[in-house]
């Protein structure tokens, strides 16, 4: 087989069903493998952006890696937002780029970049193959680095002279993977981590990203459950225990809910499972530590101290370390602590009795019509993005899809595609976007109007940039500049171009109306443009303030 056809047969040896991508010259020889392939789907978007979100957006709801494929020049380096985004959240996603053949490497040829260097800081690690013999050993290699320890993108450069060449198929060699023990230095660790549980007074488990990637939702439940210990989640830590769960305190951070925020400012000990302590989760980082002890559980030892310093860092594989944890006798009382806490939740209970229609009361019925049912929910990035942290409720792992370290506009429509198809019949994804975002990647509409994908998009239209007026009103003195959109746009008319069904609405009961039509309609993606009052994101902390001092809107 030639290189390009042993590329093909090397995903299929990796489960790899479905690919996302954008044709180009230098990546055409493996468009044409594809072209054979009965087992891979080819899914082309209509901008390698999209790509690259699509097939994190497929790694987030499967657990699998994430694969997008783009030509040389300007397709590869259209990737690199979308490679950044998953890198910033942990994703495992596999990018193979054509490049120009290897005799004009380096001489400026039609379409070269380097786009190794381009996106180094941003990837795992990145590979330009420059002899077909090691095609294979770099496919699977790359394959195995996106997901082994923290997972993340690798990018597979691949000269296009060297697709034609004659590669010879070898079976991947069979290997035995070595599970070893804990040593006697990170058993004390763990016993001491125990011990300070115990002793605790005011205790608050943090959940992040990392326990979802993990997988060890079932694990962090039983943990917490064992210890009677609050939780709060982080961002991308939405659904790593159900938000129904009683000792569930919601999001926390810059937006989070304000009971969840006063638990984190007035603990003693704080058990972080997953998170890097990012600044939006912690506010003013000195307030943030003052007078509290941490114990910080990440699979990747760097995450240990970065942030945060002086924490009881127990670096590893999470379902490990929590098994230790569970050995441990769970002594104790903390019966005061969770009495102040269910005292700030009814205090700070949202009032969803308004009469007229708003994102959170919006946001809150779509909850209440999907609670138990196969529903995904995917996000764009800006205030309604902080609406859905709050008011939607994620129940399960890989369910909820957003962009948390980057904060990449756009990312939303592409990812919830790539979820989409990852799930098929099984469940369905709903997308929450901006008037702004919406503009950034809408068109990818077109792709899930072609692929009659029944994403259900809701289209915040507040006629501005939202997340930035909100800024700009708290930090620059309402000094209001390139965040209100003058010029008015139909939305819906927009989404109709491609052929979906789209509603525009402005009052709760047409919104009730559109949003059950669209449910009802399993088998067709569905539109609905919200026209609501210019507003603003509250809970929100202090610019430099502790994470319980918040800013008081008028």
């Amino acid at each position: 087989m030639n290189g390009a056809q042993a590329v093909v047969a090397c995903l299929r040896e990796q489960g790899v069903d479905t690919v996302f991508g954008y044709p180009g010259g230098m990546i055409l020889p493996l468009y044409d493998a594809l072209y054979d392939s009965k087992e891979i789907k080819q899914v082309l978007v209509t901008h390698e952006q999209n790509a690259a979100h699509a097939a994190d957006g497929y790694a987030r709801a499967s657990g699998k890696v994430g694969v997008c494929i783009a030509t040389s020049g300007p397709g590869a380096t259209n990737l690199v937002t979308g490679l950044a985004t998953a890198f910033m959240d942990s994703i495992p996603v596999v990018a193979i780029t054509g490049q120009v053949d290897t005799t004009l490497l380096g001489r400026d040829a039609f379409q070269e970049t380097d786009i190794l260097d381009v996106t180094m800081p941003i990837t795992k690690h990145n590979y330009k193959i420059k002899d077909a013999r090691h095609l294979l050993s770099t496919i699977r290699e790359a394959f195995t680095l996106a997901k082994k320890g923290r997972p993340g993108p690798v990018l597979v450069d691949v000269p296009r002279d060297l697709f034609f060449q004659e590669v010879a198929w070898e079976e991947v060699p069979a290997c035995t993977k070595k599970v070893g023990k804990p040593d006697a230095d990170f058993l004390i660790c763990a016993a001491e981590a125990a011990r300070e549980i115990v002793k605790a007074q005011r205790p608050v488990v943090i959940v992040g990203g990392g326990v979802v990637s993990a997988g060890a939702t079932a694990e962090v439940t039983a943990f917490v459950e064992k210890y009677n210990l609050p939780v709060a989640h982080t961002l991308m830590g939405l659904g790593a225990i159900p938000r129904e769960h009683p000792q569930s305190l919601g999001f926390a951070g810059m937006h989070g809910e304000k009971a969840a925020n006063h638990a984190i400012a007035a603990a003693d000990l704080i058990i972080a499972i997953g998170s890097r302590f990012g600044d939006r989760q912690t506010g003013n980082v000195k307030k943030y530590t003052q007078d509290t002890k941490f114990i910080h559980i990440d699979i990747d030892p760097a995450e240990i101290d970065k942030n945060i310093g002086n924490s009881l860092g127990l670096a590893g594989d999470m379902k490990v370390i929590l098994g230790l944890l569970m050995k441990q006798e769970a002594v104790g009382n903390i019966d005061e602590w969770w009495q102040q806490i269910q005292s700030w939740k009814e205090t700070y209970d949202y009032d969803y009795h308004v009469n007229r229609l708003t994102v959170p009361w919006a946001l809150h019925q779509v909850a209440q019509n999907t609670k138990g049912k196969p529903y995904a929910f995917a996000t764009d990035v800006g205030q309604h993005q902080m609406w859905a942290a709050l008011h939607l409720r994620i129940e399960e792992p890989r369910t909820w899809l957003t962009s948390g370290g980057l904060g990449t506009m756009g990312f939303g429509l592409p990812a919830a595609m790539g979820a989409q198809m990852y799930y098929g019949d099984s469940r369905r994804v709903i997308h929450v976007a901006g008037d702004g975002g919406i503009k950034m990647t809408g068109n990818e509409f077109y792709t899930i109007a072609r692929l009659n994908l029944p994403v259900i998009s809701l289209i915040v239209n507040n006629t501005s940039l939202g997340m930035i007026r909100q800024l700009q009103k708290v930090m620059y003195k309402e000094r209001y500049i390139a965040c209100e959109f003058d010029y008015q746009m139909d939305y819906a008319a927009y989404a109709g171009s491609f052929g979906i069904k789209a509603e525009t609405v402005s009052t709760q009961e047409e919104f009730a109306e559109a949003l059950n039509r669209a449910l009802a309609d399993q088998d067709h993606p569905r539109v609905i443009v919200l026209n609501v009052w210019r507003s603003f994101v509250e809970p929100m902390i202090k610019g430099g303030a502790r994470i319980d001092e918040f800013v008081e809107f008028k």
